[in-house]
């Protein structure tokens, strides 16, 4: 099993992800995060089908912090059920996943 995750929301606007990214980093509840977008969404809510232009935003963290992340991206997230989900890094350079690590720690 993977120790660390890639972790993905979406927000309506640039500044909302970016606020919510600060927040995560300055926390340490990720090392890192990168806005993407603005990127098309394609989706169901609330019955109807619909379209729009969102905001993606891509955390990296450790498997032991990604609780208290999803709980701070729920928490602070504009929206009432924002999509948040982590996939596993398989893979990565061993210096790379040190620094995530190393920057997660809650008493660095």
């Amino acid at each position: 099993m993977s120790d660390f995750v890639q972790v993905s929301t979406a927000t309506e606007t640039r500044e909302q992800a970016v606020r919510l990214a600060e927040s995560a980093v300055r926390g340490r509840l990720a090392a890192g995060a990168q806005v993407v977008g603005p990127v098309v969404s394609v989706f169901w809510h609330r019955g109807e089908f619909g379209t729009g232009e969102e905001w993606q935003l891509l955390l990296k963290t450790t498997v032991e912090r990604y609780p208290a992340l999803e709980a701070h991206l729920l928490e602070h997230h504009p929206w009432d059920k924002p999509e948040v989900f982590a996939v596993p890094i398989v893979a990565g350079s061993e210096a790379y996943l040190r620094w995530v690590a190393d920057s997660t720690e809650p008493d660095a």
